[in-house]
């Protein structure tokens, strides 16, 4: 499995005939530099964790495209189809679902899911989430992205029922947990990760301007970090 990030949360996974886009904020994004057509090229599936506009972000440009299938909960489909999005397979917090070359799971993630309408009224669009995809090809790895959230004792849960092995770790504080919490939650309650991914910092102001809190916690577990560069696809 190739896996590129592009900054934030957006990230995109190769494997197979698998084209697989999570979270992709492209346009707009601070951190992301390049092209968002050349990043989502040849795009197969969208996945979404919930609906902030850092998360959708060029969702339906990408599914109108590429004809990829978007992947999400419900209430987030729904509202994604009255902006254009024909190709999609809802589902909710628990559900799994089969796309072919693997299955796509939603698991539970504190945080909050909405959007400020042009009207000035907040849509609610679900219930936030983690996106654990399983690839059915021998020896590729399981990927847990874990959307925004908060440390929860439940991840242990997530990693009994999914076994990941490479997790996307969100670690620049205020708006989800920060480096000490992170590196709990991956040391305590995800012991099949091997493999560490920081992100959702150094995006805005706001955030963390890097990962090196969370390397420094994660000092002497049996997980590596992986800082990719951004752009830069690694395999896995």
């Amino acid at each position: 499995m190739k896996i590129t990030w592009f900054g934030h949360s957006a990230f995109r996974l190769e494997f197979g005939s698998s084209v697989v886009l999570i979270d992709p904020f492209l346009t707009g994004n601070p951190a992301f530099a390049g092209d968002p057509e050349a990043a989502s090229a040849g795009a197969t599936h969208v996945l979404l964790s919930h609906g902030h506009s850092d998360h959708v972000g060029d969702a339906v440009a990408i599914c109108k495209r590429t004809g990829a299938k978007l992947v999400a909960n419900y209430d987030l489909c729904m509202w994604l189809g009255r902006q254009g999005v024909e190709k999609m397979d809802p589902m909710n917090t628990g559900g799994t679902t089969d796309q072919g070359e693997f299955a796509v799971s939603l698991t539970i993630a504190f945080h909050s899911s909405g959007v400020l309408e042009q009207n000035g009224m907040s849509q609610h669009l679900g219930l936030p989430n983690g996106v654990v995809v399983a690839p059915k090809a021998k020896g590729e790895p399981v990927v847990y992205h874990m959307g925004d959230t908060e440390i929860f004792s439940d991840m242990a849960l997530i990693g009994e029922l999914h076994q990941p092995t490479v997790a996307m770790v969100p670690v620049g504080d205020r708006f989800t947990m920060g480096p000490r919490s992170a590196a709990v939650a991956v040391k305590r309650f995800l012991p099949s990760v091997t493999t560490a991914i920081p992100c959702h910092y150094a995006t805005f102001g706001l955030l963390l301007p890097d990962a090196s809190g969370f390397v420094a916690e994660m000092q002497g577990a049996k997980a590596r970090v992986l800082v990719p560069e951004k752009g830069v696809p690694v395999t896995l």
